[in-house]
């Protein structure tokens, strides 16, 4: 018999609006012994059947709900159908953009929670960072074998949030071979090189590829500073719309190693190009000090805020950094802006924004909005799946 959870009365309001997570505190009662991942049916107070999900002993997300249909058998069909429903609803922004990488699924906002999945040409990379996911990973590489014959499976769980789950951080493959070389994908008609074992997250930020897009509308015979380059992405479209000259920053040399093979990928210029080793806060007062101008400038940082107690100091990172950036533009100058950090919600950016333009003592116009691309889609219940927030703004 399966185990059971039983709520406290009135705690059983966000799960009939189908949020997938079901904290301790609104637990009455367990029945049976459940194990860590292990399936568990959700019922009220009064019984009455609410979810099946994964249970999570060692998180304060008690739960995380695979299925409100009762009759539902959580099993390798299950996430072959959950995987090809996500695989299916994106099959038109992978035709447009000719992609031959992008998010197949996107964990609770593909109702398939602690499940990230991202398809760079023929290797699958999986980030399982729930008690259900690793329960089920053997359902999971035997469901995307089905869907996807022919390809690889690895891992790329390397993180410490599965600790929270009371899981090891771990990497490696899972079904074929590892990769030995960096994988190429094609992104809009664009070469790009993704490290699938030592990369960031799962090898390469696809979420940004519609502001990378937007980006080569504002690159024609401009001087383009690529704050936090990564592996250079935004440059090639700045390159390839027409910039007279191109900077990225970051931190990391192999990152830069990436990126200046990047452009020789796509046949673009070199010479038009800076690739700089040095910590951007430090290098925009640099400029600032030297009075080095830009046309435009990408501002696309790490995540600063994990938890609701760093936000604050979220806020006042990412208006410094915006203030400096303001202050190194020229008058009319374009600057992309952007926070990855999902606890920053999108008012509160847009008032950071604001508030540097303020300290800079410039004027602000913000012409665009920009979010994830939608291979990142936001499920209806779980709001929380928007996280990418970006801004287009005139600086004068």
């Amino acid at each position: 018999m399966s185990s059971a959870i039983y709520l406290q009365a009135g705690r059983d309001k966000s799960l009939k609006r189908k949020h997938p997570w079901l904290f301790s505190k609104a637990i009455k009662k367990i029945k049976g012994k459940p194990g860590l991942g292990d399936t568990v049916t959700i019922h009220d107070n009064e019984g009455r059947y609410l979810a099946t999900a994964a249970y999570s002993p060692h998180s304060q997300i008690r739960a995380r709900v695979w299925s409100f249909d009762e009759k539902e058998v959580i099993d390798q069909a299950f996430f072959e159908r959950r995987l090809k429903r996500a695989f299916d609803a994106r099959s038109y922004v992978i035709n447009e953009g000719g992609l031959t990488g992008f998010r197949l699924c996107a964990a609770e906002s593909d109702y398939l929670p602690g499940i990230t999945i991202d398809k760079f040409d023929n290797v699958l990379v999986c980030q399982l960072l729930s008690a259900g996911a690793e329960r089920h990973k053997g359902d999971i590489v035997a469901a995307l074998m089905n869907i996807f014959p022919g390809c690889s499976v690895y891992e790329r769980s390397d993180v410490d949030v599965r600790n929270k789950e009371g899981l090891e951080p771990i990497k490696g493959p899972l079904w074929g071979d590892s990769p030995i070389e960096p994988v190429l994908i094609e992104e809009n008609g664009l070469k790009l090189e993704v490290d699938i074992i030592d990369g960031h997250k799962t090898g390469f930020y696809l979420d940004q590829r519609d502001s990378r897009a937007a980006l080569e509308r504002f690159s024609k015979d401009k001087t383009v500073l690529n704050c936090f380059s990564y592996t250079g992405t935004f440059s090639l479209y700045a390159l390839r719309g027409g910039c007279k000259h191109v900077t990225n920053v970051d931190v990391s040399q192999p990152a830069l190693d990436t990126a200046k093979r990047n452009v020789a990928h796509n046949n673009l210029d070199l010479n038009k190009v800076d690739f700089v080793k040095q910590d951007v806060f430090k290098l925009l007062r640099q400029y600032r000090d030297e009075g080095v101008l830009f046309d435009t400038i990408v501002m696309d940082p790490p995540k600063f805020a994990d938890n609701k107690a760093q936000l604050t100091g979220a806020c006042r990172g990412y208006k410094d950094i915006n203030m400096i950036a303001m202050q190194i533009l020229k008058p009319g100058g374009t600057l992309l802006t952007f926070s990855c950090s999902g606890l920053m919600e999108q008012n509160l950016f847009q008032k950071v924004v604001a508030d540097a333009a303020l300290d800079a003592g410039k004027d602000l116009l913000i012409m665009e909005r920009l979010n994830q691309a939608a291979d990142h889609p936001i499920a209806g219940s779980y709001p929380e799946g928007f996280y990418l927030k970006g801004l287009i703004c005139k600086v004068f």
